[in-house]
């Protein structure tokens, strides 16, 4: 390289921000993913035996997707080559993988294809790179935000290994921040910085796990301090950092992810938990109706009577969001999710409803007996229909001993919290007096001829 070539390298370098500056230069100064990039893990196991085929990265911005694909680009000697989803199509796809398909042949090397954003393809992209995927012409490294379960096809998902990046800890983050703030070659060692504790403790937090977006923040509070000696505080760490836009796809994987914590925060009884998750996706931007839906269904499949009031109150919300709207419908929904996540939980009448079906579903279908089959057109009496059933409201308590099933199976088993502590005492009373064999037959023929005039529902 030339003395000018040198100079115009320095100069490209130094007009880039801190975090490309920052990226690492090999796998020893690469930080985070040790559940998969660690010693003995399967993508290092990879990298070792030279066995690396198709790879797709998924996880949230700012974790070293991309950084990750160069290293392992440099680390396996393959020419690195790069596409953005968004700006390629088919053409360009297709000179690419000639070009890789030459390199092979003329003893050139193989090609590592790095592909950001590889859920814009298409299924015709996508389907573009499986015979180079399948025979191995490139080292397909797709990166996405999105879960490649939902937003990939099935096909290119079978021929690749999934590696899922984690948010990094807020402890890598400080750890990035103190390297940056000491580099002299590629950061901003040029500048005398005192980092304070509580500045880099509120980075760690605010960036959510994003190394770009937490130096970023570094970078423009010192810049904008235009001083030889800065002093980090939390002050002008906050001050720097940009209020981080919600990640969120309201027909992706955030949208379930999100349902799924809502849901399972309120089950679980956290109230404080069923909030935030509301919040998050109120602020996603979620549809209203959506989040009704699942609160009227939790009502029923969590709670069911152990607070008999939580189906009303749910179903109440989801009134008052088709009357009101946002954004004061927000106030509704969160009531009903405090009242939900404190009510006492059962799923007794969930669970209920499951074994009776899956009776049904193995054959046990049961006749209705013949004393509870419908007598009011003529010729029922002949067949003996309603023969022997005994009018409830005739007998002691309302209750009369007979069997409306024909076998003895029970499915609703209530339990000890909220009102279904009533109902279990409840239950196993009118149980027995189902059962009993001592019933009198006082008042049962008179009872017979009244549920001839009973309503049809009595019937």
């Amino acid at each position: 390289m030339s003395l000018f070539e040198q100079e115009e390298e320095n100069n490209r370098t130094a007009a880039q921000p801190l975090a490309r500056r920052m990226r690492p230069r090999s796998l020893d100064e690469f930080v985070g993913q040790q559940h998969f990039l660690g010693p003995g893990k399967l993508l290092r196991r990879l990298l070792d035996a030279d066995r690396l085929s198709s790879l797709i990265f998924f996880g949230p911005p700012g974790t070293g997707k991309t950084t990750l694909a160069h290293l392992l680009a440099q680390e396996s000697a393959a020419t690195y080559t790069q596409l953005n989803a968004v700006t390629s199509g088919v053409k360009d796809l297709r000179e690419l993988l000639i070009s890789a398909q030459n390199r092979l042949a003329a003893g050139s090397g193989r090609t590592l294809l790095f592909i950001d954003e590889i859920h814009r393809f298409n299924k015709a992209q996508q389907d573009v790179l499986l015979p180079d995927v399948e025979d191995g012409t490139v080292i397909l490294v797709g990166a996405t935000t999105q879960n490649p379960f939902f937003a990939l096809t099935n096909a290119l998902v079978s021929r690749s290994q999934l590696f899922q990046f984690e948010a990094l800890t807020p402890d890598e983050i400080k750890d990035l921040l103190r390297r940056a703030a000491a580099d002299r070659e590629r950061g901003l060692g040029a500048t005398a910085i005192t980092l304070h504790d509580d500045a880099l403790d509120y980075l760690a937090e605010v960036c959510d796990g994003d190394a770009r977006r937490a130096l970023s923040a570094l970078e423009v509070a010192v810049l904008s301090s235009q001083e030889q000696s800065v002093e980090l505080t939390r002050e002008l760490a906050a001050e720097s950092v940009q209020r981080k836009a919600i990640q969120y796809d309201v027909t992706g994987d955030e949208h379930y992810d999100a349902a799924s914590a809502l849901i399972k925060s309120v089950r679980g009884s956290d109230a404080d938990a069923g909030i935030y998750w509301l919040a998050r996706m109120l602020e996603g931007g979620e549809d209203v109706r959506f989040l009704a839906r699942r609160l009227v269904i939790l009502a029923s499949e969590d709670i069911g009577n152990a607070d008999p009031h939580a189906l009303p109150l749910a179903i109440a919300t989801m009134q008052a969001c088709e009357f009101v709207g946002l954004p004061e419908c927000q106030l509704s929904l969160a009531q009903a999710v405090t009242y939900l996540a404190l009510a006492p939980k059962s799923n007794a009448s969930t669970t209920a409803i499951a074994e009776a079906k899956q009776d049904l579903r193995d054959g046990r279908v049961l006749p209705v007996p013949v004393h509870l089959k419908d007598r009011h057109y003529s010729g029922a009496e002949r067949l003996g229909h309603g023969e022997g059933y005994h009018y409830s409201h005739n007998a002691e308590g309302g209750i009369a001993a007979q069997d409306y099933l024909g076998v003895d199976r029970e499915y609703y088993r209530p339990v000890g919290r909220g009102f279904e502590k009533e109902l279990m005492s409840r239950i196993e009373r009118i149980r027995q007096r189902l059962r009993s064999k001592d019933e009198s037959s006082h008042g049962s023929e008179r009872a017979l001829h009244q549920s001839n005039d009973a309503p049809e529902t009595d019937r």
